[in-house]
Parts: C-alpha cells; structure tokens; sequence
C-alpha cells in the first residue's frame, strides 16, 4: 500500500467512525485539522506521513465522548495502523501523537515532545479558536445542555484536569477557562500567526456578546 492509498483508506475508515459524532468533533472538524496541519508543515521540517495520520486519527474517540476514557483512541488508532501494516515506530508515534494532543486543563507537563505533535497540535488548537471555534464551542454547550452565560459563575482559572474535565459551567466561561488561553501555546510559527488572528475575532465576539447581553447594543 502507497502513503497515498494509506492516507485514503485512512480517510474512510475516520468518516465511518464518526459518522454519528457531535458536530464539533465529527469528520469536518478531523478534515480542517487535517488540512491546517498541512498548512503549517509547509514551514516545518517534519515527517508529513506522520502528520497527516496523527491528524486524521487524533478524535478517533475523544474521551469526552467515551466517559472519559483517554484509552480508547490510541487503541484503535494503534489497531488500524497495525491492521495495515504501518512501521511500529511510525504507530508509536501517531499514537504518542493522540494521546497528548489535548488541552486537559491543569498545569500538567507533556511527557511526549516532538516536532511532529507540536505541528498537529497547534492544528487542532486552530479549529477550537475563532470563528469556528466559537460556533464548536456553543455547539458542544448545547450539546451538554450548558447555560450561555452566568454573570453569577465566574470562570476558574486554576482548574485540576479532573475539575476541567466535569466542569459544567456556561459556555461562555469556557472561552476564558481554555480557548483565550491557546494563542500563548501555540508552536510554530505559522501556527501563532493564524491564532493571533482567531484570537483577535474571539475578543472583538465577546464585546458584542457583552454588550447585546446588557442591552447597550
């Protein structure tokens, strides 16, 4: 099998799996973070393969949406590799790329590193900031059946993983708890000037949520 019929076969096996997926973290969201990612390697000398099978699987099961389990997803991705024959360094790496792609919350360091995770990363980071992110981050609010906004709950800026990860507050306090914060850990270089941009349209979008939810506009 070609990297190219790889790539292809990987593609397919992605939109079955997500077929029924929450419509932040369905197929398109995995295909903008796959081409954001190809975008960003433009500039970064990287293993591409990798890149690109670290993109297309990184949501293969978001724990989010398995009752927290961070397992599942590195255990197909590693099946499906495995399944087609793929080098075991190269599974490795993919699978070290899904398992510490996302944002947890906390202040934990990241026990894997390398230039590759750093290019998918920033990648996913992209599609959470933003006009679409905005859109993903209501969209998974209503989804969880969140309130909007709360001016009586404030956000909480110094959250365990374990906090993050059942917090229930509104959606809003989400923009303050996780996607403001992305624009500093962003890297590459491509990848902080995109996000200084998304970053500014998050801003200017909660100055008019304010002010429409005060009714001065």
């Amino acid at each position: 099998m070609t990297d190219q019929q790889l790539i292809e076969t990987t593609k397919s096996f992605v939109k079955t799996s997500l077929k029924d997926a929450e419509g932040g973290h369905d197929w398109f969201h995995t295909l903008r973070v796959y081409n954001n990612a190809m975008l960003i390697s433009k500039n970064e000398n990287v293993n591409l393969l990798v890149i690109q099978l670290g993109a297309l699987l990184h949501d293969i099961a978001d724990s989010k949406f398995h009752n927290g389990d961070e397992t599942l997803g590195p255990k197909l991705a590693r099946e499906f590799l495995f399944k087609h024959n793929v080098d075991s360094l190269m599974i490795e790496h993919v699978v070290n790329i899904i398992k510490h792609i996302s944002f947890k919350g906390g202040n934990e360091k990241q026990a894997f590193k390398s230039l590759e995770l750093d290019v998918v990363q920033d990648a996913d980071r992209l599609d959470a900031i933003g006009a679409i992110g905005v859109a993903r981050c209501f969209n998974y609010g209503g989804f969880k059946n969140r309130a909007l906004f709360d001016p009586n709950i404030k956000p909480n800026l110094n959250m365990s993983k374990a906090e993050y990860k059942s917090s229930t507050a509104p959606t809003i306090n989400h923009f303050y708890e996780k996607l403001l914060l992305l624009k500093d850990r962003m890297n590459t270089k491509t990848g902080k000037q995109i996000a200084d941009k998304r970053h500014q349209f998050m801003l200017l979008y909660l100055e008019q949520f304010y002010a429409e939810w005060d009714g001065l506009k």
